[in-house]
């Protein structure tokens, strides 16, 4: 029964899962671009996915990040981050979780005011 259980969650990691747009940024200019995003780990989705991170909530050193995520700072992988110029301004995050805790799939940096 275990190994079902392990087999089951493995599938589940390896499934991509559908974007959440819920038709909120129909009209938005940006859409195209939001839906244009991808990392290392696959496509961003779209903005409905993604959030905002204030500045006191990420932090760079020598080109790594580190952003806080349900107050967890989180290590964001070299092939997450998005290096396209950011089209919004501030920093965004699009992520997951593993045994509870936040993985980063994709991170737009903005700029630290």
């Amino acid at each position: 029964m275990n190994r079902m259980g392990l087999s089951l969650g493995l599938i589940m990691l390896a499934t991509s899962a559908p974007a959440r747009d819920d038709g909120r940024y129909t009209g938005s200019p940006l859409k195209p671009w939001f839906e244009s995003l991808s990392s290392d780990f696959g496509q961003c989705c779209s903005d409905a996915d993604g959030y905002f991170v204030a500045d006191v909530d990420w932090e760079s050193d020598h080109g790594h990040y580190r952003v806080r995520i349900n107050n967890e700072w989180v290590m964001v992988p070299d092939g997450a981050v998005i290096t396209q110029p950011n089209k919004v301004g501030r920093t965004m995050v699009w992520n997951y979780y593993i045994d509870g805790h936040p993985r980063v799939r994709c991170f737009l940096p903005g700029t630290m005011m």
